[in-house]
């Protein structure tokens, strides 16, 4: 290995849990060509988050040393849903949903990954195969070798059902890496099991095992699960600079060495304050994601909002419905895109307040010439100014 492909390893290396097998991406790197360094995703939301972007970084380093990187849409592994973690069969989604969140999620990939040295594939175009085909893949593994996952394990001992479409999802994970010829494989660690069945497929139809290459999972920004949009504990790549910002400023102390390390790349400095780490991670990753003019408004803003203690300097306008009475939970879920049974929920805690008041559960239904002109405040950073409509005055 020359000194360079030495040095290229050691950084690629760098922050992954593991890699194998041991020496593995060194030998790749020392063939002296491009590497196809493949990483599938289930389209089964559309929105990537900061976790997903630990993973994407690493392929971007991948990038920039010359290698490929095949971003497979899983537009057919979504309609199985992936097991790993779970205690009971994911919900099946409709294709038109699976497929507008692949365009989505592509889009948002571009973000971090370098389209030109990105190949963007979809396993439909291989799993879409003859029942021959399928018969062949399903010989290449055993029962007992499925069941040997801590999650199939774990429901077979606890006699939960486990269908056979799940036992299926390694194998046909698998065979993504079969169809593309990759050279290595990414993904959390909690796909261990079926990154290193990719390895025994592709030997299986005669071909070169990939690299197997582990990255941690990061965790939300609660600091104990993983991030994730289901447990609402997550940071979105298009989130607004001002909600970013505000949700990073929530993560816990003891989470900060993670986010630094798999985030920024750098050390965090335990002597520093805490909260001037904070900020300052705040700060760049909102540059990172919407430019340094935004994190900078959107660090004012908190500033004002929980420093100050003050509305913020513009606030969107909502158009009250007509009427002389106005039932409030319409309108706070019209404003702030929630249901009006959690408009009710937010009421009844106390989460809602009309220009600084909290406002009681039972409030709800008031004059509209009480709230024309007023501003509606959500948890601690929406807000919106109530107007009566030009045709309802």
């Amino acid at each position: 290995m020359s000194p360079r492909d030495a040095s290229d390893a050691k950084f690629l290396l760098r922050n992954a849990v593991e890699t194998l097998p041991t020496g593995g991406l060194e030998a790749k790197l020392d063939e002296g060509r491009p590497l196809r360094v493949k990483l599938g995703i289930d389209p089964t939301a559309a929105d990537i988050h900061l976790g997903h972007t630990v993973v994407l970084r690493k392929l971007r380093e991948f990038q920039d040393r010359g290698h490929v990187v095949v971003l497979i849409i899983g537009d057919y592994t979504a309609r199985v849903g992936d097991p790993s973690g779970r205690s009971a069969a994911r919900p099946q989604l409709e294709p038109a949903e699976i497929d507008a969140n692949a365009a989505t999620f592509q889009a948002q990939a571009f973000t971090v990954l370098d389209r030109d040295r990105t190949e963007v594939r979809r396993n439909g175009e291989w799993l879409d195969m003859p029942m021959e085909g399928l018969f062949g893949l399903a010989r290449t593994s055993t029962v007992a070798q499925l069941l040997e996952r801590d999650d199939f394990a774990k429901r077979y001992t606890e006699g939960r059902p486990i269908t056979i479409l799940e036992l299926l999802y390694p194998l046909l994970q698998g065979y993504d890496s079969v169809a593309v010829r990759a050279d290595v494989e990414l993904g959390g660690t909690d796909q261990k099991f079926n990154l290193l069945l990719g390895r025994e497929l592709q030997q299986a139809y005669g071909l070169a095992p990939q690299v197997v290459m582990t990255m941690p999972i990061l965790p939300g920004i609660d600091g104990t699960q993983r991030m994730s949009k289901s447990t609402g504990n997550y940071v979105a790549v298009t989130d607004a600079p001002e909600e970013a910002f505000g949700k990073l400023m929530r993560v816990p102390d003891a989470a900060m060495p993670t986010y630094y390390e798999l985030l920024l790349d750098e050390p965090f400095d335990p002597a520093r304050p805490a909260v001037e780490s904070k900020r300052a991670m705040a700060r760049a990753l909102c540059a990172r994601l919407s430019g340094e003019e935004a994190a900078v408004a959107a660090e004012r803003r908190f500033d004002r909002l929980h420093v100050e203690r003050a509305e913020p300097d513009e606030i969107e306008a909502t158009d009250l419905p007509a009427g002389d009475v106005v039932h409030l939970p319409t309108v706070i879920a019209a404003a702030f895109g929630v249901s009006s049974s959690e408009a009710r929920r937010l009421l009844g805690q106390g989460g809602v307040r009309l220009s600084g008041r909290t406002l009681a559960g039972d409030e709800l239904d008031l004059p509209a010439e009480v709230l024309d002109g007023e501003v509606l405040q959500v948890g601690k950073r929406r807000f919106r100014r109530l107007q009566r409509a030009a045709d309802s005055s």
